[in-house]
């Protein structure tokens, strides 16, 4: 199974990212978004909704910003937790 990180380091693309991520997951890949330098902005329902599916499917949340650990439950890591990550990675999405 491939290992794919979608990393969102754009406020304008959480939503594509989050979209990449739950793609990914139906072709039965191990998916790790990350959303660095940023909190979520714009946190709605449907985002909520669609980080929840995220988490059922079996794809993880990552974030170096502590507001989105605290706030809506992802897995904060430093950042070079999140370089250990992504050199183990097969493939990297940025966005």
């Amino acid at each position: 199974m491939k290992k794919v990180a979608v990393v969102i380091k754009d406020k304008a693309q959480q939503y594509e990212g989050l979209r990449v991520s739950l793609g990914l997951l139906l072709e039965e890949t191990q998916v790790q978004m990350f959303v660095l330098c940023h909190e979520i902005a714009d946190m709605d329902e449907a985002y909520r909704e669609n980080m929840e599916i995220l988490d059922e499917m079996g794809g993880e949340r990552f974030s170096d910003h502590q507001a989105n650990a605290e706030k809506y439950g992802f897995q904060y890591l430093s950042l070079e937790q999140i370089t250990d990550r992504l050199r183990k990675a097969d493939v990297i999405i940025p966005l």
